[in-house]
């Protein structure tokens, strides 16, 4: 194991992340609220670290194996995620315990969205800037780590989708190098993000907010400026922008680097995993639109129809904006949504879940088994599209299914321990593995009543979500610390 070159390594990363700390204390001098210190000393005490860490190992430039790259993705969402920490500990207002700072952080780097901040209309604006910029940067170290990192280390989403299957991954190979696939894909997110900061603006969003919120819709993050999130805003036309925008960043950002590329929109007619995902979001929209009709939840069939769609999609690519407490929604549509949110984007996007192409093959093996009861002698082949997938693949999907929920069991079997009521549990567990934000029960609006130890387990459960189970799972074997 280089661990010398996994500190240098380290040490840049944590002195690069020390420069997030700037444009808070900018905002801070811009609208002056007067909390720009804990961010300059946040800057100061992080810069000092990396270089610590780095200065000493400059020389190991060594080449890092597979386990060695393992180690480091896991070290990069857990020491960036602790540095995050760091200005919220310092901060006045508001005034948060160790595990309320470590809680909010990883939440904002992992996209996950949820909260223990009560009061967030309240906060200066350079803390708002900040947790909204935490998704931002989150949601483009997740587009490089499935695109570009986890299928050199043989998992993640990506790697089967982008080994097995044809279409445009396969035939555009992206780019050949690590940095070259990063700064496409960084030239992509912020367009994106640029496109949805204009069209919030146009939208009748003042440009703080249309900012904010931009970087957490492009994340699939769901921190907002507000208490009642977009629904603050009271606004169709804003409520139709953060769909589009959802959607655009839960399909597949190596779809998006084809299509501009290429200068061709034919990658996305005949991606297999994108007409999924279209059927699956139509499907949940209609079904929660016909339920809510005939409640008569809402005035009109107008508000029925903005309602029913703005919380089926925020909350299947595990968004988790609000304009509503869907939490309240009658019979069974709180609970479909939070399994909705199991599904999640697309493999190599910004959401979260199981992605959408291991449920598809989930379903096609489980047809295939079924089949095979039926005519016992017939050769069946799992298919994505028109080409037959090795077993292998079939395996590595049921592989990871069943390390899902064996995760989820246990830290939501851990979280009933430190007294939480099941359904409290349940949804806990489930916002915070699928990188979600709200839940149901206790955890609908804030996390900011779940005690410490509860707050320490879901953020676990953030970084299994995040590191696709497997990346953080194969830490835990002892044959991965043998030399």
């Amino acid at each position: 194991m280089q661990y010398r070159s996994i500190i240098r390594i380290l040490g840049l990363l944590v002195a690069l992340f020390s420069v997030a700390m700037i444009p808070p204390a900018l905002v801070s001098v811009i609208y002056a609220d007067g909390s720009g210190l804990p961010f300059v000393t946040a800057f100061v005490i992080s810069i000092v670290a990396g270089l610590s860490l780095w200065y000493p190992n400059r020389e190991f430039k060594r080449d890092l194996k597979a386990r060695e790259g393992f180690l480091i993705v896991v070290l990069f969402w857990t020491v960036l995620g602790s540095v995050g920490a760091l200005p919220f500990i310092l901060l006045e207002q508001p005034k948060m315990t160790v595990a309320d700072a470590f809680f909010e952080s990883f939440s904002g780097l992992t996209t996950t969205g949820a909260t223990v901040i009560q009061g967030i209309d309240f906060l200066p604006k350079a803390v708002l800037f900040y947790r909204q910029q935490l998704q931002w940067l989150g949601g483009m170290g997740i587009i490089v780590l499935a695109v570009a990192i986890l299928p050199i280390l043989g998992v993640g989403g990506m790697q089967l989708y982008r080994a097995e299957t044809p279409g445009p991954i396969k035939d555009s190979k992206m780019t050949p190098r690590i940095a070259d696939t990063a700064k496409h894909l960084w030239y992509i997110y912020l367009a994106l993000t640029t496109a949805c900061t204009l069209a919030y603006k146009v939208a009748g969003m003042g440009w703080f907010d249309a900012i904010c919120h931009a970087f957490s819709t492009i994340a699939i993050g769901g921190f907002s400026t507000h208490d009642a999130s977009m629904g603050y805003f009271d606004s169709p036309l804003i409520n139709i922008v953060c769909v589009v925008f959802l959607w655009i960043s839960a399909l597949n950002f190596a779809l998006h680097y084809a299509a501009v590329s290429g200068r061709t929109l034919k990658g996305y007619l005949f991606d297999p995993e994108l007409k999924a995902f279209f059927m699956l979001q139509f499907a949940l929209i209609l079904v929660c639109f016909l339920v809510l009709l005939h409640h008569n939840w809402y005035a009109s069939t107008e508000a029925t129809l903005d309602q029913a769609m703005f919380q089926a999609v925020s909350i299947s690519t595990t968004a988790g904006f609000a304009t509503d407490s869907f939490a309240e929604w009658p019979l069974f549509l709180p609970i479909l949504l939070i399994f909705a949110s199991f599904i999640g984007g697309c493999a190599g996007s910004t959401g979260g879940g199981m992605k959408v192409i291991r449920i598809v093959l989930l379903y096609i093996q489980g047809m295939r088994e079924v089949n095979r009861l039926i005519h016992p002698k017939a050769v069946y082949m799992v298919k994505l599209g028109n080409r037959a997938l090795p077993d292998r693949v079939v395996d590595a999907v049921w592989g990871f299914f069943s390390a899902y929920a064996v995760v989820f069991v246990v830290i939501m079997l851990s979280l009933i321990a430190t007294g939480m009521n099941d359904i409290s549990a349940f949804s806990a567990t489930a916002a915070c593995l699928n990188n979600l934000g709200p839940g149901l029960g206790q955890v609908a609006a804030h996390f900011g009543d779940v005690t410490d130890t509860g707050k320490w387990l879901l953020v676990v459960a953030m970084l299994f979500g995040r590191l696709e189970i497997f990346s953080l799972l194969v830490l835990f074997t002892p044959a991965f610390w043998r030399s």
